[in-house]
């Protein structure tokens, strides 16, 4: 049986933040902190990856290739990814698909040139609202934002266009992988104190949930499965051991939750 918490690591990035959250704040101060990953302390390959990310300028546009696309390169496994929005400011846009379709020829034209930013569809969000991105996706998150994504444990990104910035690109891979067509999948509106499959393992290599508790909760998951369990209002303890929102924990068979501030809400990741 499993009951951990897992380490958190903080990654400094060009459009990162230094204004962190208040849970974030003391470890990441005086650096410029884009993201905080949840790893295990033994140093264990898992399946899924827990971010926390926070944006002061854009991301590079770019896209993430599937399982057997991953295989052919010889890794273990390809990144599908679900971000949910913690926070925004006004007028915070994700990037997400193409406005119109795209020859193969056009978009490496366009990520060229520059223009590929006006063909990347910039959509306006709010806190609570989730999107899920396939692998083949072209996406990129938009400045100003708070959110938690949750991923399979992969870094493999094919940089398609950085606005300029000196980092190298990935064209020929990344538009072998690419999806160029409108992102078709309507946002899910799911605020905190909202209880509501975000994905199912029907749909990607794994399923979320957004869970809403008053009350103690127990459960036992099935052998061999592990679960992510991420707070994001409230704390308590599971089997005994303290957690609170900033954490994220592991966990395998029995699960005895005791609130001891709520009422809590979580989001609860569980790889296929």
């Amino acid at each position: 049986m499993v009951t951990q918490k897992l380490r958190p690591h903080y990654v400094e990035k060009p459009w990162g933040r230094t204004d962190l959250p208040v849970i974030f704040a003391d470890a990441g101060a005086g650096r410029q902190i884009g993201e905080v990953w949840f790893e295990s302390a033994n140093g264990r390959d898992l399946p899924l990856l827990v971010k926390y990310i926070f944006t002061s300028e854009r991301l590079s546009i770019q896209v993430h290739p599937d399982d057997a696309q991953a295989a052919g390169k010889g890794l273990v496994r390809g990144k599908e990814e679900i971000w949910y929005i913690l926070d925004c400011e006004p007028g915070a846009t994700l990037g997400i698909g193409l406005t119109a379709p795209m020859t193969p020829d056009q978009f490496r034209a366009a990520a060229q040139d520059g223009s590929l930013e006006q063909w990347i569809d910039w959509k306006p969000v709010k806190a609570g609202d989730c999107y899920f991105i396939p692998a083949g996706t072209v996406h990129a998150i938009g400045a100003g934002i708070t959110l938690a994504e949750i991923q399979q444990n992969s870094d493999i990104t094919y940089r398609l266009y950085d606005y300029g910035r000196p980092r190298a690109l990935h064209l020929h891979d990344g538009v072998a992988v690419s999806r160029l067509t409108p992102y078709d999948r309507p946002a899910i509106e799911a605020p905190l104190g909202s209880e509501i499959r975000l994905i199912g393992e029907d749909e990607a290599p794994f399923s979320l949930d957004l869970v809403h508790w008053t009350t103690d909760q127990s459960f036992r998951l099935p052998d061999g499965k592990l679960l992510w369990f991420t707070p994001l209002a409230g704390a308590g303890t599971v089997n005994g051991l303290s957690w609170e929102k900033g954490d994220c924990l592991l966990l395998e068979g029995e699960c005895a939750f005791a609130l001891t501030a709520g009422p809590v809400s979580a989001l609860l990741a569980l790889p296929r």
